[in-house]
């Protein structure tokens, strides 16, 4: 006789709990969801289990231009640079490639989504941890207790074979001999390992150790980016919120859909990078602010005003003049010209003070009370003064009004160093 497999849909009868079985229905139900849930390459709908890699989305990613689940490869000098890639049609039907792009942008992204989530559920979480743990080493103790049971029974097995065997065989009594010794050197480990468990449960959290880990758990970030947690770890708690994301290219960016458990959806559209773009490029504002300040500045005098303002390349070293005049050529942005911020009609701070005949103190408290229109691009930036708001008349009584306030310097009944 041969017997066919039929789904639980179309089973006729079904008796929960007619036998006592090793482990409830609730818990083979989740099994079960668990081992389709890690089928690779079985199933249509399962993502697959948790696999190596730095790639956080690897198996939630579904194209929404064909609905074939993405893959990722990996490149780079160490191997760690991760591509999400959709090749089923290539692949199955000889078609073209449907969609490419790469992973860290869209995994940061993502990864921010979660964090959000988790941010308000942080303390619960803490808590939870401290109970998880006592659980866990608790369950693993009575494994580890079964286990020496089994252990136990077998060398005691292999004792009374030993008893049974003719001492004069000495060939078949030297073999159950050392198989004897092997079942107690098992038994002995597994007792040391019980033991070990036993001390670990007795150890308690000190109370400042416990006050770390609720603060912990009120920063969600930081824990999320801490080295101790690994990508599996990271890995293990998207997948523990998220169930599936559609994702779509749309010309310079990435269209989301995520579905979360539970049945919510959420749209994000993450930025793509153009090509030539990689992870090493720098910052988008850095870009910004040093096309502007090369309209004021030569390029050595860039380089400490992008450090003063905490500003990194893409690497994430300082700022030197040589590398202020590559980001330039890079970017195509021109060198500062000597005359051009007059031709514009602009005038520095000094020059702004001479022309009124102030002090630079007085200018710079003029454009702090608004009075004096200027800007400047970031703390510590030169100001852009217009040269034609000098001749406000309301900026020159202001001036004027500062410069009588101020006393002079000079007293008839003071007496004079003759040199």
């Amino acid at each position: 006789m041969r017997g066919f497999r039929k789904d639980r849909d179309s089973w006729e009868i079904l008796i929960r709990d007619h036998h006592q079985g090793y482990i409830s229905w609730a818990e083979f139900e989740r099994n079960q969801r668990l081992i389709a849930d890690n089928a690779n390459g079985r199933s249509f709908m399962s993502r697959g289990s948790i696999r190596r890699g730095e790639a956080l989305l690897a198996g939630l990613l579904r194209c929404g231009h064909c609905g074939r689940k993405l893959h990722v490869a990996y490149s780079g000098e160490n191997g760690n640079s991760g591509r999400y890639h959709c090749r089923g049609g290539e692949i199955n039907h000889g078609g073209e490639r449907c969609i490419s792009f790469g992973g860290m942008r869209i995994d940061r992204d993502v990864g921010a989504e979660v964090i959000d989530r988790l941010q308000p559920l942080g303390i619960e979480a803490a808590i939870g941890a401290l109970e998880a743990r006592r659980a866990e080493t608790a369950d693993k103790r009575h494994q580890v207790e079964l286990a020496i049971e089994q252990a136990r029974y077998e060398a005691a097995r292999a004792r009374r074979q030993y008893d049974t065997v003719d001492p004069d065989n000495r060939l078949v009594a030297g073999e159950l001999e050392h198989r004897w010794n092997e079942r107690l050197l098992a038994v002995r480990a597994l007792e040391e390992e019980l033991d070990g468990l036993a001390a670990m449960a007795q150890t308690t959290l000190t109370e400042a150790e416990h006050r770390h880990l609720l603060a912990l758990g009120g920063d969600v970030e930081a824990a999320w980016n801490s080295p101790g947690a690994t990508p599996t770890t990271r890995k293990r708690i998207i997948r523990t919120l998220i169930e599936e994301i559609v994702v779509r290219v749309e010309d310079d960016a990435l269209a989301l859909v995520i579905r979360w458990v539970g049945g919510d959806h959420t749209p994000l559209r993450v930025r793509k990078n153009r090509a030539g773009q990689h992870r090493w490029g720098t910052a988008a504002d850095v870009v910004e602010l040093v096309t502007a300040l090369a309209r004021q500045l030569p390029d050595k005098a860039i380089a400490p005003i992008l450090n003063r303002a905490g500003k990194k390349t893409g690497r994430g070293n300082g700022w030197t003049q040589s590398r202020v005049c590559f980001l330039r050529n890079h970017r195509g942005i021109p060198p500062y010209r000597d005359g051009e911020r007059a031709e514009r009609g602009e005038v520095t701070l000094e020059e702004a003070a001479k022309v009124l005949n102030v002090s630079e103190a007085t200018v710079r408290r003029l454009i702090q009370e608004k009075t004096l229109p200027a800007a400047q691009h970031c703390r510590g930036a030169p100001w852009v003064i217009r040269a034609a708001d000098l001749g406000d008349p309301r900026i020159t009584l202001a001036a004027d009004a500062r410069r009588l306030r101020r006393p002079s310097s000079v007293d008839a009944r003071q007496n004079l160093l003759a040199l």
